[in-house]
């Protein structure tokens, strides 16, 4: 960990040695995802692409990776009290599902308008769901004064050192294996929604090859990571709802995630509804791999030409893959 000033406080931040010991704690309990690769995809991209699948996953997405890193560093006399977390579901799940394994109780906090199978799924691990109204309620407000009334401790889905590490842990594996081809990134696409994710990778990758270039994918109308990159500031989005990516719509990159980010990546991109529906298609058709929207962002600005990666080795991550059933329906027809 490093100490740095964020809004005039003192604030810890997560290292790539974070990210090392992380990796400790979620061997034999994380799956170790594949890097798929596609002769299609090189041929349209120009470059040597490999997919980064977490939607193979526990719990069908990356957010497993930091909810376990942090919950499993709860000191054993605290973990009675249980956790709190809020999400539209990918998170919520990651945080169940590492409650269950922990043997600890979990409140999510979840939006009325999250894709029913997230909620059931949440559900279906063991967790009580607290639902609330995205557009006018503070889902973090809720979370707060249900861990004060029940001393639990608050598991946030992204500006956390211990999410950001276990997050990072996708990172050191695609360095790993692509090492173990002989190959190095020369990009990353991270799906961004907190930041968290990129935050972990951008520590794990940067460590290993200081040149490599990170990029957040974003949708359209919901990048506030690109904007807040040119600013050099923390952007809002306009609107809290109203993209298919249900699960890249926080309003802002987090604190410590942006403190990191704008140092380590410092470029976004973005991809329309229309891109992502391809990409979501691109991957069933091609793949063979059932991707949901907001995991599909990077490869959306990837088949769309947002990346140059021509002559390069380039690695997006699919970041989670629980889609509804009719949606995905309609998106891979």
């Amino acid at each position: 960990m490093t100490t740095s000033r964020i809004a005039g406080r003192a604030a810890v931040l997560p290292t790539a040695a974070d990210v090392d010991k992380a990796a400790e704690r979620l061997a034999g309990i994380a799956t170790r995802t594949p890097l798929v690769s596609s002769r299609v995809l090189d041929e349209l991209t120009g470059g040597q692409v490999f997919l980064k699948a977490e939607m193979l996953q526990r719990t069908g997405s990356f957010k497993f990776r930091g909810a376990y890193n942090k919950l499993s560093t709860i000191p054993q006399v605290r973990r009675a009290a249980g956790v709190v977390a809020f999400s539209s579901g990918n998170h919520a799940q990651g945080v169940a599902a590492a409650a269950a394994l922990l043997h600890m109780p979990a409140v999510i906090v979840m939006p009325r308008d999250a894709p029913a199978s997230k909620l059931a799924r949440t559900a279906a691990l063991g967790a009580e769901i607290v639902l609330y109204d995205r557009a006018r309620e503070d889902r973090e407000a809720i979370a707060r004064e249900i861990a004060a009334q029940r001393r639990a401790e608050i598991v946030p889905p992204y500006d956390d050192p211990m999410i950001i590490a276990g997050q990072g842990t996708a990172g050191s594996e695609i360095i790993e294996d692509l090492a173990a081809l002989g190959l190095a990134p020369d990009a990353v696409i991270v799906n961004a929604s907190g930041g968290g994710l990129t935050a972990g990778i951008a520590l794990a990758v940067k460590a290993h090859e200081p040149s490599a270039q990170i990029y957040t994918a974003e949708p359209v109308d919901f990048d506030d990571h690109a904007r807040s990159f040119r600013s050099g500031q923390r952007e809002r989005n306009a609107q809290t709802t109203g993209s298919i990516c249900d699960a890249l719509m926080s309003p802002s990159p987090g604190e410590l995630t942006f403190e990191i980010n704008r140092t380590l990546v410092g470029q976004g991109v973005t991809a329309s509804e229309a891109e992502v529906a391809r990409a979501v298609a691109f991957a069933f058709h091609e793949l063979k791999l059932v991707v949901e929207p907001g995991g599909a962002v990077a490869l959306a600005a990837l088949l769309s030409g947002k990346v140059d990666v021509e002559g390069k080795v380039a690695v997006a991550v699919l970041s989670g893959g629980n889609v509804d059933a009719d949606l995905f329906a309609r998106l891979v027809s």
